[in-house]
This record gives C-alpha cells, sequence and structure tokens, in this order.
C-alpha cells in the first residue's frame, strides 16, 4: 500500500471532477486506487472516494463524496457523468437467464470474464475444486475415496471419517442424533429454521389419528383439540415430489422422497416428531410412522426427513433464497445507481464478492457435472427442477423477516420460547431497519423526494422485472412511493445479503457433518412396510464412503468465513463522507454490540448455544 503526494501550482477553482489516467507498462499493472485527498489553497478537504481497480490504458472520473440524489444536480457536467457512468455499467453488467424460470444472473461464463471491480483478490481462495480437496486432505479423509462406491459397516464406522473438533454441535449432534428432542430442535435452530410452521389443520393426505399419536400426546386431548390450541407443527416436503433423482453414476441408484411430518410441542415446549409419512399420496404402500414402531422404522423414517431436508435447505433456502436473490439485487445496483448516489453507497458493501462467488458457482459446483452432482441426490438435474418449483413461494413478503414468521404461526415467544433463529433474527432485522431509516432521513426529506429519485425506481424496477421475472404474485414492488416502504425494501436487501445467509450457512458443518444427521443422497427406496428395517438396511440406504467423504468436504469448506472477513457493520471503505451518516453507522454498530452481547449472555453454558444470529459472526455479503 503505497500514498503519493502531488502538488498543483496554479488556483485550478471550484473542483467539479477528478480525472485519473493510467499509463500502460509494458508488464500487467492493475492499480487499485482507494481515494484521493485534495486540500484547496485556503486549506479545505475534498475527499474523491473510488475502491475501483484502473487497469490498462483506462481513465477513470471522480466525484467528491458526498452523496447526491439525481435531483441535487444541477450543471450539465455532473448530469452527463451521472449518465455515462450508468450507461458504462449497463454495458459490463448485463442480465442472463442461466435456467428457465430462474431468477436473472450477470452474462459471464467464467469468473475471469467479471468486471475487474467484483472479481475476487485472489480467485485460488474461491476455487471449490482446491477448496474440497483441501478439506478432505485437512479432515484426513480422501485415503477412503479409492472406496468410493462402498458401504460403511455400521453407525460407527462413520466416525472414521468424522473429526472431533473438540466440544463443538457436530460431535454433540453425533451423540445425540437418534433422540427425537434433538430431532425437532434442528427445525427450530438447525442450519434449515425456516420451514417449521404451525398447523391449523390436519391435511387430507396425512391421515393421521388421535389413537395412532395417542402415546405422545401429554395434555389428554385429542389430536384435534391439540391442534386448536396450537400444540401441533408441521414440515411438508412436498416440493421435493416429482424431483429426478440424480442419474449421473449408474453405478449407483440414488432416490428422493417429499414426506411430511407433524410435530408436538410437550409440556416442556419442546418440539418433538409425532408422525412421519414418506411419500405425499396416502395409501397401504406409504405408511405413517410413529414414535411407537420399531426402533428401526421410525429412525430410518426421521433419516429420511433429515435428507429431504438437507435437500430444500441447499437448493432452495441457501442457493435461491440467499445467493441467487442477493446476486439479483447486486446486478440491479450496479446497473442502476452511480456511485455517487446514497443508496450506492449504502449497499455496495453488501454486494462485495456477492456476483463472483456466484458465478464460480455456476462454473464449478452447480453445473452439468459439477461437484453437487458427486454426491447429492438432487445433483444432475433435479436441482435445477427444485429451483423453477421454488419460485412461485419467492415473494417479497417471505423475505421481510418478521412477517415470515407470522406468515408461519411462529411469532409467539410465550408459545414457542426456544426458537432462538427468530428471536436473534428479529433483534438483527430491527438493527438494520432502524440504521438504513437514519440514512434515508439524511438523504430524503419526504415521501415526494423518493418517488422523484428516478435512479430509485430503477434499481427496484430492474429486481422486479428481472430478478422475480415480472411475476405479480411475487409482491415485488414495480416503485417505491414512501420513506417508509423504502426502508423496510433496503431492509429486505440488507438482511438477505448478510443475515439470512449467515444463518443457513455457517452451520452446514455443525449440523451436516454426521451424515447420518444430513444424509445427501440415499441409496434403497424409502420404505413401504413397517416391522422390516434392519440397521444393515439402514446403512445401505445411506450414501457411501466416497460421497460421504464429498459430502464432508463441501460442508466444512462452506461453512468458513473468508480471510479478510468483513462483519455487520464494519465498513472500512469510506464510501460515505458525511457526519450526520458516520454518527449513524456509529448508533448501529452499538445496537450490534448489544445484540452480541444478550446473545453472549444467552449462550452462556448452553450444550447447544445458538450464535449463527449474532452480529460477530455475520459477514456483510454473500461471499462464501
Amino acid at each position: 500500500v503505497d500514498s503519493y503526494d502531488v502538488t498543483v501550482e496554479e488556483d485550478l477553482g471550484e473542483i467539479q471532477l477528478l480525472k485519473i489516467e493510467k499509463r500502460k507498462y509494458w508488464y500487467h499493472d492493475d492499480w487499485y486506487l482507494k481515494y484521493i485527498t485534495v486540500k484547496t489553497p485556503v486549506g479545505d478537504y475534498l475527499e474523491f472516494p473510488c475502491y475501483r481497480w484502473i487497469t490498462d490504458e483506462k481513465e477513470i472520473v471522480l466525484r467528491d463524496g458526498r452523496a447526491k440524489l439525481p435531483r441535487d444536480d444541477k450543471t450539465q457536467i455532473l448530469k452527463q457523468h451521472r449518465r455515462k457512468e450508468l450507461e458504462d455499467r449497463q454495458k459490463m453488467y448485463r442480465w442472463k437467464e442461466w435456467h428457465p424460470g430462474f431468477p436473472l444472473s450477470i452474462d459471464a461464463h467464467s469468473h475471469s470474464e467479471l468486471p475487474r471491480d467484483i472479481q475476487f483478490d485472489n480467485e485460488k481462495g474461491v476455487d471449490f475444486i482446491l477448496n474440497y480437496s483441501k478439506a478432505m486432505e485437512n479432515l484426513y479423509i480422501n485415503r477412503f475415496m479409492h472406496m468410493f462406491q462402498s458401504s460403511w459397516s455400521d453407525f460407527a464406522d462413520f466416525e472414521k471419517i468424522f473429526v472431533r473438533i473438540s466440544n463443538t454441535i457436530s460431535e454433540y449432534v453425533m451423540q445425540h442424533w437418534k433422540e427425537d428432542f434433538m430431532f425437532g430442535y434442528q427445525f427450530l435452530n438447525g442450519c434449515n429454521p425456516v420451514l417449521i410452521r404451525k398447523c391449523t389443520e390436519i391435511p387430507k393426505k396425512l391421515p393421521v389419528t388421535t389413537a395412532m399419536v395417542e402415546c405422545s400426546l401429554e395434555r389428554n386431548l385429542t389430536l384435534e383439540e391439540e391442534v386448536k390450541q396450537g400444540n401441533i407443527f408441521i414440515v411438508d416436503y412436498e416440493l421435493l415430489d416429482g424431483v429426478d433423482a440424480n442419474k449421473t453414476d449408474p453405478c449407483t441408484i440414488q432416490y428422493l422422497a417429499a414426506p411430511i411430518c407433524l410435530l408436538y410441542k410437550n409440556l416442556e415446549n419442546k418440539i418433538l416428531p409425532i408422525a412421519i409419512q414418506l411419500g405425499q399420496k396416502p395409501g397401504p404402500g406409504n405408511p405413517i410412522f410413529l414414535p411407537s414402531d420399531a426402533t428401526y422404522d421410525w429412525l430410518l423414517a426421521k433419516i429420511w426427513v433429515r435428507s429431504s431436508d438437507f435437500h430444500i435447505h441447499q437448493t432452495v433456502t441457501h442457493l435461491l433464497r440467499t445467493h441467487l436473490v442477493s446476486e439479483v439485487f447486486s446486478i440491479a445496483m450496479f446497473r442502476q445507481l452511480p456511485a455517487v448516489h446514497p443508496l450506492f453507497k449504502l449497499l455496495v458493501p453488501h454486494m462485495r464478492f456477492t456476483i463472483a462467488i456466484n458465478t464460480k458457482a455456476r462454473e464449478q459446483l452447480i453445473c452439468e457435472c459439477g461437484l453437487f452432482d458427486k454426491a447429492n441426490a438432487t445433483g444432475g438435474g433435479g436441482h435445477v427442477q427444485m429451483v423453477q418449483k421454488a419460485m412461485k413461494d419467492l415473494t417479497y413478503s417471505s423475505l421481510c423477516f418478521p412477517e415470515e414468521i407470522k406468515a408461519k404461526g411462529m411469532d409467539s415467544q410465550k408459545d414457542i420460547p426456544y426458537y432462538y433463529y427468530r428471536d436473534d433474527g428479529i433483534k438483527v432485522w430491527e438493527a438494520i431497519r432502524s440504521f438504513v431509516e437514519d440514512v434515508i432521513g439524511i438523504y430524503y426529506e419526504s415521501d415526494e423526494v423518493v418517488c422523484e429519485d428516478v435512479e430509485l425506481q430503477a434499481f427496484v424496477k430492474d429486481i422486479y422485472v428481472y430478478g422475480m421475472r415480472g411475476v405479480k404474485a411475487s409482491g415485488f414492488p414495480k416503485m417505491i412511493k414512501t420513506r417508509e416502504k423504502l426502508a423496510e425494501y433496503l431492509t429486505v436487501v440488507i438482511f438477505t445479503t448478510s443475515a439470512q445467509h449467515a444463518a443457513v450457512n455457517f452451520g452446514q458443518y455443525d449440523w451436516c457433518s454426521w451424515i447420518p444427521n444430513a444424509p445427501p443422497t440415499m441409496r434403497c427406496p424409502p420404505p413401504t412396510e413397517k416391522g422390516i428395517i434392519t440397521i444393515e438396511q439402514i446403512v445401505e440406504s445411506l450414501p457411501d464412503r466416497g460421497r460421504s467423504c464429498w459430502h464432508l468436504g463441501a460442508v466444512w469448506a462452506l461453512s468458513q468465513f473468508q480471510d479478510n472477513e468483513l462483519f455487520l457493520g464494519m465498513y472500512p471503505d469510506e464510501h460515505f463522507i458525511e457526519k450526520p451518516v458516520k454518527e449513524a453507522m456509529a448508533k448501529f454498530r452499538k445496537n450490534l454490540d448489544e445484540i452480541v452481547s444478550t446473545i453472549t449472555e444467552r449462550n452462556k453454558n448452553k450444550k447447544l448455544p445458538y450464535y449463527y444470529l449474532s452480529p460477530d459472526r455475520i459477514p456483510n455479503s454473500v461471499a462464501v
């Protein structure tokens, strides 16, 4: 890092713009310019933030750091600079359909084709093939790879590849995964805590009766009465019905199921499973499994639910609802908001490396014959069908955290006390919302100013038209007319790219490294009758040695923070220079620190601490 002083003899008058040119040397010499400070003859300092790469014989024209809306630019030269910046960006950041029906993504086949400003500093650091191989080496599991197709001999055999990192959640999972409490707990605080909802009536396709579940109910009520009292919960994997299982390896037939799981809140307020049906259509070949069944019948039914949960988690909760959505926000921001716009300055830290990581994933991970095909039953095209089906549930209100929790009937802390994902998520949502409101208050003095901001309106429209494919039912606004609606919208953007991704990404090693708790594939079809399951059949169903190793490498690599990770509220790049915004940032950080203290205090002495939504563990952006 160097800093340079340049002295100018004559008085230049009032400085509107600053032009930087880079001469081309005989060797490749890109230059990352952070900012330029100009000291005027009268002793004032002007800040010109840049934070961009200057490559080849390019020139960059900078404006000073004060944020300006389109209406604030009075002179032709500034209006034109603003317009030209967006024209150039729109040529560089182009939309492209990766699969029919998907949110649009960036038009680039590989990481190296991306604009230099949004590439990773070090591409090797995010090479999935390298990282997974490295992970398998670190975890010392590559010695099993030559036995790729062979089964493990029993549950204990899985321990050979299980790394004991002392006293972590993953070890607790390994010891307790068979218990109903542990199974139920993960719906609230595991790495996919977004599916459970209060059951308002037992669906016709799950013909469960009071007699079947009587021994699980503790309040001397019928099942219907328990439903009325709000003690019954449901998780339905209907989305998986009809999805094709992975056929990329002719030596191993793989299977998927679409289970429905009924859960019960007992007198200790614990959520426990009371009935599982492994298919969507009731009938003699699709029995309802119960805790009162033979041990291995019930265990295998739960394993099938855990495997289905893994698929929905990876493809819908994680890929679609954080990665792909954040990329839409990112592309729209670069296309429609110039660097001088206050909302560009606000959002840009939350878009860091998102387009790059997704491009890398399309290049290596979820492409045809990618790493995802190696160990997952939804590889080989199933994951594409799942995203297409899940688009209908990708609504604006489902990305508004408090609204989504309420819509599922999961909002009452009194009724459902141990839902830490909800409690912490709402605190972080409120902190972000309060910060965003402060920033909006500085630049938009009225709703009218919001309506008149043509760049903001173009940003919102891009997201609706290209991200949500213009689907009215998505509930995404086409335009924003009030400061209140703008605050909510920006909170959705920042929360999704930071907190929501952290909540569903960084717990993957904790919850999915013990393979029987999250099998990425199943090698036998779901059972169609009771009373015949043996431990041998269960082990035969679970992933073979090779797929287990790939899976372990993947969940380990995905759960690591970047080397130079920036966490929520850390804004080292000074895009904003005004004092009121810096004060808003300081207040934001103070609020976040208080949330960290509250969470740390609650987690003390807990065998299963919940920390994924602690702000000191929430990266600013989707970058892994």
